[in-house]
């Protein structure tokens, strides 16, 4: 759909916790940012005619659909909330008919599919993003000003780590994340694709590109009990991995996650150790930065609420903190504001191949037992 109405139509391919997430974002978005543009929850897309109806009714959205061939050249802004294994279809769709594209991440299966979707993106005159939300979370975003404006000095290492326990229990049941198929991989691309993404935003431009990694990954569980009580089914991806990699400029970076880490429910690390001083940040403390100077007197903390920290001045006053939610509300309004004033959006599709090539050269790595340059990476 080449010319965008006022306000935005918005279609929704699934009806599970990301489309929730998104239709509570664009909810809130009138409340609290009042110059975002206008949107209206148009149609959403599920194959289950009953449940998608009943999501539907609860998350305000006007109309149902039960193949995504017919909304995507019919919405102004068609957000890809399914599975891994339909990212590419959809979205390449939607950016020929010149529909605007934000696709939840990983941005695809595989390296080819995802270079597809780049492409298509490259082609389109419609903005397309990919769903890295945890780059708008306020304390995240102070980070990146800290780096940037040199406070920790030069990046020497980053260290990022993604530790769940949903899966901890060998008795827990199959899902489709589980499948090489339509996820593509296992923990590595749910959970490392975040990891990988926040290295290149957080000190990309200070240590430059991630330019050679290794790799383990692992399957603890080797068959899960299958959803329909029908005995079970294999579990084809890796339940838990670590990484190491070294950035263009000499900085050491290590990446793990884990679905079997008991005690952590949704536990994001990031710490980012720097010449000048230190960063610390944990998703399941989310409003609060840990910063180290010089000084070698420990961590002072941050707390991420204030009128002048990133978002701070649309939401509660200082020390009502915020919650997982918001940067989601946050990633709504800044992809909508890209496709309001034609600019690119960042993380784009360009992004996502990026991070793509890095989970490729991992899984390389893994089989080989050595290091893997990420040039070595390609769809070609």
């Amino acid at each position: 759909m080449s010319d965008v109405a006022d306000p935005l139509s918005i279609g929704v391919l699934g009806y599970g916790f990301m489309s929730r997430a998104h239709a509570n974002a664009l909810a809130r978005l009138p409340m609290f940012f009042p110059d975002a543009p206008s949107t209206e929850r148009a149609v959403l897309v599920g194959r289950n005619a009953d449940a998608v109806e009943t999501a539907a009714s609860r998350l305000g959205f006007a109309a149902t659909a039960t193949d995504w061939r017919e909304v995507v050249d019919d919405v102004d802004v068609f957000y890809n909330l399914g599975p891994n294994h339909v990212h590419a279809d959809p979205s390449i769709a939607a950016l020929e008919a010149g529909t605007h594209v934000l696709c939840e991440k990983p941005l695809a299966r595989t390296l080819d599919e995802a270079a597809a979707m780049r492409d298509a993106a490259s082609n389109s005159d419609a903005v397309a993003g990919c769903g890295f939300n945890y780059r708008y979370v306020p304390a995240v975003r102070l980070a990146r000003r800290f780096v940037e404006d040199g406070r920790i000095g030069d990046v020497r290492q980053f260290r990022g780590q993604y530790l769940q326990d949903w899966l901890a229990d060998p008795d827990a049941p199959w899902s489709w994340r589980l499948g090489e198929d339509l996820a593509g991989s296992g923990v590595l691309g749910d959970f490392g694709a975040h990891t990988i993404d926040l290295a290149r935003f957080l000190v990309g431009d200070s240590a430059g590109a991630i330019e050679r990694v290794s790799g383990h990954l692992q399957t603890f569980v080797e068959a899960r009990p299958a959803p329909d009580d029908e005995g079970t089914r294999p579990v084809t991806v890796d339940d838990a991995y670590t990484a190491q990699a070294e950035f263009d400029n000499g900085a050491v970076g290590t990446f793990e996650g884990s679905r079997y880490a008991h005690g952590h429910e949704n536990d994001h690390r990031i710490e980012i150790h720097g010449s000048a001083g230190s960063l610390s940040f944990s998703l399941e403390r989310l409003n609060e930065l840990r910063y180290a100077d010089s000084d070698d007197r420990g961590y002072e903390r941050i707390l991420v609420t204030g009128e002048d920290d990133p978002y701070g001045e649309a939401w509660w006053p200082p020390g009502h903190t915020l919650g997982w939610e918001h940067a989601v509300v946050h990633e709504n309004y800044e992809f909508l504001r890209s496709i309001a004033a034609a600019d690119p959006f960042r993380p784009s599709f360009e992004d996502g191949y990026a991070v793509q090539r890095v989970l490729g050269a991992i899984e390389r790595a893994a089989e080989r037992g050595d290091w893997v340059a990420v040039d070595e990476i390609t769809d070609e």
